[in-house]
């Protein structure tokens, strides 16, 4: 997708595109939008993200494009007939940039630019048009066609109902046909996981490798993959013995790039949590501070010094990325012939071998920071079977029969 921006021109919006002549120099592409600056900006930036998506068009409909944008509107089209559904997404989209987070932005972002426009494009549907036989067809091509799990569609009905809430409320149509449709049944999730065996096995084999706090991390204290990347010296009281959860690193994808996401805050109230800092983790702790004074001074002004608050550092002093903890972790495991689990399934080992110890699922709940009970139990019900057993044990003491 070509690069671009607005402009503002005698009152109107121009849509600037990053454009190359035939000898590779910058060479701007002009094209008006046909819109005035007040009022119109989030129906200009709609604009500007279609034409970027479809640019470069072939040369005959180049010319077309432009006086498209001259002689009508996306308001004038809004009195005629009104947008086509794939338009109307793209000005929802510009919408919710403004109003929601990037990381919340980008999600929407893929799914309605990747999936969404280009099958509903083809159709050439208007707005008004769509019927929830047009939605339910589509999840059933994703499912069909492109393999995807009912949970992805689910994900992607989650995006096009807000989209025609929006479009309900502002009196675009009268009703949302995406009330309508049946949504397929959600996959029922069940996760992978290590026994305590395995993972002492695991433990053993890397300590003193750079994955080795990743691993401790995740299966010991049931960290999600943005809270071992966030973890900072603040967040450890060594006179109290607490680490304290509270700042994550998020990876978000959009156009192409990855973009790492600072937050000082979890991904729920109930994920902001403290936990008790172990002997065995704490003498951890103090060799990384060490081995981190360590490799500044070798290192000297090669040194990265811009993450110095942060705990998960390489020998440059670079903070490991979200993404090389799990390549590096699927590499561990298969250089030592472990079972295939994935990295985040060691977050469930750690929820298994609660469970099977005797620990209630409100207690792992808060363990694992959990936004609710319900999760919990819906996670790892299926791996409460000690418990019954236990049970079934004590009523056979009591009853006979």
């Amino acid at each position: 997708m070509v690069a671009g921006h607005l402009q503002e021109k005698k009152g109107l919006f121009y849509i600037v595109l990053n454009c190359k002549d035939e000898e590779g120099k910058r060479k701007p592409k002009w094209i008006p939008t046909g819109l005035t600056v007040k009022g119109n900006k989030k129906r200009a930036e709609a604009l500007l993200l279609e034409t970027r998506m479809k640019w470069p068009p072939p040369l005959a409909e180049e010319e077309a494009i432009v006086q498209k944008n001259i002689v009508q509107s996306p308001a004038d089209e809004l009195i005629d007939k009104g947008p086509l559904f794939s338009e109307f997404m793209l000005r929802w989209l510009a919408m919710m940039k403004h109003k929601v987070e990037f990381i919340t932005y980008a999600s929407y972002y893929n799914v309605v630019t990747n999936h969404v426009i280009p099958y509903f494009e083809s159709k050439k549907l208007l707005l008004k048009e769509l019927l929830p036989s047009h939605i339910q067809d589509y999840y059933q091509y994703e499912l069909d066609e492109n393999g995807v799990t009912t949970n992805t569609v689910l994900h992607y009905h989650a995006n096009i109902r807000a989209a025609l809430q929006h479009a309900l409320k502002t009196d675009l149509i009268a009703t949302n046909p995406a009330d309508k449709i049946e949504r397929p049944k959600k996959n029922e999730f069940f996760g992978s996981f290590y026994n305590h065996q395995e993972i002492n096995f695991l433990f053993n084999k890397v300590k003193g490798e750079l994955i080795e706090l990743a691993v401790i991390l995740a299966a010991f204290y049931g960290l999600r993959r943005s809270e071992v990347v966030g973890l900072k010296w603040t967040a450890i009281n060594f006179e109290n013995k607490t680490i304290s959860i509270r700042h994550t690193v998020t990876p978000v994808y959009f156009e192409g790039q990855e973009h790492l996401i600072e937050k000082d805050r979890t991904k729920n109230k109930s994920s902001r949590r403290t936990l008790p800092l172990v002997p065995a983790f704490e003498d951890l702790l103090l060799r990384i501070r060490e081995l981190q004074v360590l490799n500044k001074a070798i290192c000297g002004n090669s040194y990265c010094t811009d993450y110095d608050e942060y705990i998960y550092l390489d020998k440059l002093g670079q903070r490991i990325k979200p993404g090389y903890i799990t390549q590096n972790f699927t590499r561990t495991i298969k250089k030592l012939k472990m079972r295939k689990i994935r990295y985040h399934d060691l977050r469930h080992s750690c929820a298994s071998l609660l469970l099977s110890n005797g620990i209630s699922m409100k207690e792992i709940q808060e363990w694992l920071g959990h936004s609710n009970y319900s999760t919990t139990a819906n996670i790892y019900s299926h791996l409460e079977y000690s418990s019954k057993v236990s049970s079934a044990s004590t009523m056979s003491n009591v009853l006979t029969f």
